[in-house]
């Protein structure tokens, strides 16, 4: 084997090894791969939202980090807040929901004369 093609292939082959250690996620880091399943994962959470007529599907914001999804937002009921997270825990890829949903205060509809 020829000395150039030997130091050619390794240092490609180092370029490779960084290239793929650089792709790879970390606790609280995610690799483009991990992101692009996080999104995902959102996405389907919000998909169910949408298809629950109790749900606003735009009053609930919807984040994921590895499997984590957080919930955050205002309802109007705390059957609502309920509701968002029973369906965030049924899809597939969901490990733990953290619900942060605040209920709206309602103001008394009634005047003082």
């Amino acid at each position: 084997m020829n000395r150039a093609y030997f130091i050619g292939h390794f240092f490609i082959g180092l370029l490779l090894v960084a290239f793929i250690a650089g792709c790879s996620g970390t606790n609280n880091r995610t690799s483009t791969g991990e992101y692009t399943d996080d999104a995902l994962l959102s996405d389907e959470v919000k998909t169910e939202f949408f298809h629950d007529p109790a749900i606003k599907v735009f009053q609930i914001k919807v984040e994921s980090f590895k499997g984590f999804v957080q919930l955050t937002g205002l309802v109007d009921s705390a059957q609502t807040s309920g509701r968002a997270t029973e369906i965030a825990k049924s899809v597939r890829g969901v490990k733990y929901v953290k619900n942060s949903i605040a209920l709206k205060k309602i103001a008394s509809q009634e005047t003082t004369k």
